[in-house]
């Protein structure tokens, strides 16, 4: 019976060593999905990064077109933006969208 037990042993070491081997492979194909993902969020970040450096730059060219000094406003609101406490990450955006105070007097130009 000795032969017997050390079989069903085996047998156990054998079943739990093939789920394993399961698992490890569901696990590396998580990680290259999540690599996957990563890198076309990295592209989209990019991407969104490039448009809106052009649309910073068409709105500067606008401004200086219509005498507005797109500089002093964007300084004004970096200004406003570091000033401000950051405690939850989303209170320096709905600042940022309204008017500042340097750019009604610019406006006003």
């Amino acid at each position: 019976m000795g032969l017997g037990s050390t079989a069903k042993k085996i047998q156990i070491i054998s079943d739990k060593a093939e789920q394993m081997y399961k698992q490890v492979q569901q696990l590396q194909q998580r990680i290259i999905n999540l690599e996957e993902e990563v890198d076309d969020t990295h592209d989209t970040v990019d991407s969104l990064d490039h448009q809106l450096t052009e649309q910073r730059e068409l709105l500067l060219a606008i401004a200086d077109e219509h005498g507005i000094d797109g500089d002093a406003i964007l300084a004004d609101a970096a200004i406003d933006s570091a000033e401000q406490p950051d405690d939850s990450g989303d209170e320096a955006e709905p600042t940022a969208s309204e008017p500042s105070e340097g750019s009604a007097t610019a406006t006003e130009q």
